[in-house]
């Protein structure tokens, strides 16, 4: 990865998980601000999506490098060849993991007695509503965004960190799909960064893009203060328009060419991010963005029965792409020789 300068390798790390300041909270203040004086400008909703999406990018990057030197490794595996512009970004839920990450994590929490099952079914039922219906609920988001956040007020945000990496490997682990698995290897073999984007709280996406090895993982981010969450969430969870500027922000800091990058999701709403890069891959796609897909000749992959399933193969995108990453390799052989 490029250098960044010492306060966006630091400026959000406190200890072995993140620090995400109130600052942020006064930034999306003065925006909002700025938009009642302006009618003209973005709306509220963007504000907040373009502000999750800068802060999800910031902590992402702050939490790989910090994983990096609790490791003591100042660099990824310099065996492989670096492709210093192409990434792949997946989606989780679904995607890279069977079901919704939020609710197995609820359920490690429940037998954890953190909370009473009924808050599980409820968790449950909102989730098979919206697989069902392909359509998010707003008033359904509203509640189990207020839901979590109560939660985790006041609480360590190492706490959520090890609580993710326990439910991780007792439930999450059985749940990654694969065929997903093994296209996110394929551009790490291809020595590009692969990184995970989805609404879960940033501290256990990384959980579970360090215990695939992937580079790191674009998430919510919920303020804290002094280790301990606040129970608000900078700008808004990480989803839609959010996610797509998260990438957009991370490729930029990273030196990244989007049109080298690949995206995976399973949902419509994702389009957004999908629309973003160069090649799109819709994975165990939802009706409306498989419509989408085939209008838009994005390849389709579906791993959820062996009837549909897809041979793995590799993508367009990385297909295409080695040739441009094996000519910065050659290049790069070549001024190290000199």
């Amino acid at each position: 990865m490029p250098e960044r300068s010492k306060e966006a390798r630091t400026g959000f790390i406190a200890g072995r998980f993140g620090e995400f300041p109130a600052r942020w909270s006064q930034g999306l203040s003065d925006q909002l601000t700025r938009i009642a004086r302006s009618p003209f400008g973005p709306s509220e909703e963007e504000v907040r999506a373009n502000l999750a999406g800068e802060a999800s990018a910031d902590a992402a990057l702050a939490l790989h490098d910090a994983e990096l030197a609790e490791a003591g490794v100042g660099h990824p595996d310099s065996e492989v060849a670096r492709d210093l512009t192409a990434a792949a970004f997946f989606d989780v839920d679904n995607t890279m993991v069977q079901g919704a990450s939020i609710v197995h994590f609820a359920r490690g929490l429940a037998a954890r007695k953190y909370f009473k099952s009924s808050d599980l079914v409820d968790i449950a039922w909102k989730q098979v509503k919206f697989r069902v219906t392909g359509k998010e609920n707003k008033g359904d988001m509203a509640s189990g965004k207020e839901k979590a956040l109560a939660f985790i007020a006041g609480r360590s945000t190492a706490e959520l960190a090890e609580l993710g990496e326990e439910i991780y490997d007792e439930i999450i682990a059985d749940k990654i799909w694969p065929g997903t698995r093994a296209l996110a290897q394929m551009h790490l073999d291809a020595g590009q960064q692969v990184w995970l984007v989805t609404a879960t709280p940033v501290e256990l996406a990384q959980v579970i893009a360090k215990r695939l090895g992937l580079t790191g993982a674009l998430g919510t981010v919920a303020e804290s203060e002094d280790g301990l969450f606040t129970g608000r969430l900078v700008g808004d969870i990480l989803h839609g328009l959010g996610k797509a500027h998260a990438v957009r922000t991370l490729a930029i800091r990273e030196g990244l060419n989007l049109k080298r990058c690949t995206a995976y999701s399973d949902s419509h709403n994702d389009i957004p991010m999908l629309s973003l890069v160069g090649t799109a891959v819709a994975i165990n796609p939802d009706s409306d963005l498989r419509e989408v897909a085939k209008n838009r000749g994005w390849e389709i992959r579906d791993f959820r029965t062996g009837r549909k399933a897809a041979k793995i193969g590799v993508p367009t995108a990385l297909a295409l792409g080695a040739a441009g990453g094996a000519a910065a390799a050659v290049l790069t052989r070549k001024r190290d020789a000199r």
